[in-house]
């Protein structure tokens, strides 16, 4: 979408205090409000660099929005596979495919040639924290010649170019690999901006690419703000300091110009996810205590004003396929009744987190606390910043979270999503879960290389993980995107991971 749909190749009350919270332009000036250094755009991002912007880490989505940095293909408006530094590919067995290259530039002047894929892609797999595309597969890449890499499995991948496609597996040049493992895409990608300048947690400075493969951007650079307050973004757009604010809060949205106000069916589900491994909902009886006792429908209204769906499921309305293949949920163990809550607890409080930088979530998480403690449970809210919990919560050392999840991000295949969420080796398992018969689905999945058999054996999965309770499904939310009646050629993407690319511009 580009304010409306179209095809992602080519592609996801503060205000005094934000003055002076801006990054520079390339004229070393600050831009105030409504005044801009000449034909570059001010974007406020939401969710502030976790690895300074590492592709093997949450911040791979902000390359992309930007137009950073690339991989080997891209995901198509369709959701499929599309030519991006591959100009073409093929399947020459199970396990193996072959990719030619186009003619492409890093940033840094160096070339893109077989070798530097290779390099990029030894370097995702040995990363000490695996990217979670990777997580379900182990890539051997092998240049042939200058201009052709060949990719093998250990197993068949039917979504191989598809997975190619995701931020975390973008192609960076040799500068951008260190010794010491950390990753850098400053000034070593190949997409139309440049990042010419990091500031921490708070800002970045990018100016245009004139060497890029794919032409010339209408923009001569981008100066971003991470500013983790939703009301705060939202008052930025208002008052002229920024002309793009991603995720507009809900209660912000309706106070905006109808004409910077859109609205973007999405691939993102909002869940109570639960540790499973430890602590209070260890036991299965709890689990379904908890999923009985909270309701995403009284969210959809008071806490997301409208732009939301009740939850089906783990995927929602954007991903068009999911109703009809829906498999209902068997073998659920029994909720515990609010006595025997309290009695298993043993006084025991649950420690509930979320985190700030989606305005809604603490709020949500507010009113699931009123409906867990009507059902027994003591419970103790704990919301930050994402970046400041990441590592907790990857370690277990909270008992539930809710979390805002896009289902579709890391390849544009869900079963990419379900593997490192839910398997007992998932790099992203959250709500560590070890179920043989969860994992034992997947699996089932990602052998599959028919698109209608592969879906249904999704859906097969979706209902495995939700027996188990590990998850509790509350919304599937509508994101809503701010941006300046003098932009245009934004892109609206419902998987998030596309905002800015060569068209974008101001009028």
């Amino acid at each position: 979408m580009r304010t409306t749909f179209r095809s992602l190749l080519t592609a996801i009350a503060v205000t005094p205090l934000l003055a002076g919270c801006f990054a520079s332009g390339e004229d070393g000036s600050s831009p105030g409000a409504g005044a801009g250094p000449a034909g570059r755009l001010r974007v406020a991002l939401a969710v502030p660099p976790v690895q300074a912007l590492s592709p093997y880490s949450n911040d791979a989505t902000v390359l992309s929005k930007l137009s950073v940095a690339e991989g080997l293909t891209a995901l198509g408006g369709d959701g499929a596979a599309a030519p991006a530094l591959a100009s073409s590919w093929a399947q020459t067995n199970a396990t193996t495919w072959v990719f030619e290259l186009r003619k492409a530039t890093f940033q840094d002047g160096s070339e893109v040639t077989a070798e530097s894929v290779v390099n990029a892609l030894d370097h995702a797999n040995a990363a000490k924290t695996k990217p979670r595309v990777l997580s379900d597969v182990t890539l051997t890449a092998k240049a042939e010649d200058a201009d052709t890499v060949t990719i093998s499995t250990k197993t068949p991948d039917p979504v191989l170019p598809l997975r190619l496609a995701s931020p975390a597996l973008a192609i960076l040049s040799a500068k951008a690999y260190a010794a010491d493992g950390t990753v850098s895409p400053v000034g070593t990608g190949t997409g139309p901006f440049v990042i010419t300048k990091l500031t921490g947690k708070t800002g970045a400075t990018l100016n245009r690419f004139d060497g890029y493969w794919g032409g010339r951007a209408k923009a001569s650079g981008i100066d971003v703000t991470w500013i983790a307050d939703g009301t705060a973004r939202a008052n930025a757009l208002r008052s002229g300091e920024v002309d793009i604010a991603e995720w507009i809060p809900t209660s912000q949205a309706k106070l905006l110009d109808p004409d910077t106000r859109h609205e973007v069916p999405s691939v993102r589900t909002d869940s109570l996810v639960l540790n499973t491994a430890g602590g209070v909902f260890a036991d299965p009886s709890l689990r379904a205590a908890a999923r009985e006792a909270v309701d995403g429908s009284a969210l959809v209204d008071s806490v997301f004003g409208g732009y939301a769906d009740p939850a089906q499921g783990l995927f929602g309305p954007a991903v068009a396929w999911a109703a009809d293949k829906r498999v209902e949920v068997t073998g659920r163990a029994k909720a515990a009744t609010p006595a025997q809550v309290r009695s298993l607890t043993n006084g025991r409080t649950v420690r509930l987190a979320t985190y700030t930088n989606r305005a809604e979530l603490p709020e949500a998480a507010t009113v699931l606390q009123q409906q867990l403690e009507k059902a027994g449970f003591t419970v103790r809210q704990d919301v930050r910043e994402y970046t400041q919990m990441e590592a907790d919560l990857l370690a277990g050392r909270y008992d539930a979270l809710v979390f805002s999840r896009v289902t579709l991000l890391d390849t544009g295949d869900a079963v990419a999503f379900l593997a490192s969420d839910f398997t007992s080796n998932g790099v992203y398992n959250i709500a560590r879960l070890k179920d043989t018969r969860v994992d034992q689905a997947i699996a089932s999945a990602a052998k599959e290389g028919d698109t209608a058999k592969r879906q249904q054996l999704i859906m097969r999965a979706e209902a495995e993980i939700l027996r188990t309770d590990a998850v509790v499904p509350l919304v599937h939310e509508k994101v809503v995107q701010g941006i300046s009646a003098d932009v245009e050629g934004v892109l609206l993407d419902p998987r998030e991971r596309s905002l800015i690319d060569v068209d974008t511009r101001l009028k």
